[in-house]
């Protein structure tokens, strides 16, 4: 699990890890969502990524594109 840097202090995620053709994204709140290319495909998936590793706009990508198409809630 790799802690979001959070760079604009106003997100909802808190960690994340990255799989091959997945994440799956901590939020604040306690809630653990999988997103993988299946449920939410491959370019978004690979966004999210590049978004995760910037530490920046990952909680707003997901409330535009991929809100509900996460693969599995974990917790």
């Amino acid at each position: 699990m790799e802690i979001y840097k959070n760079l604009n202090g106003n997100s909802s995620v808190r960690a994340y890890e990255i799989g091959n053709d997945s994440i799956t994204v901590y939020f604040t709140d306690g809630t653990i969502y999988l997103y993988n290319y299946q449920s939410t495909g491959p370019s978004n998936i690979e966004e999210m990524k590049v978004l995760a590793r910037a530490g920046r706009g990952l909680n707003s990508f997901i409330m535009l594109y991929v809100k509900k198409a996460y693969a599995a809630k974990l917790r």
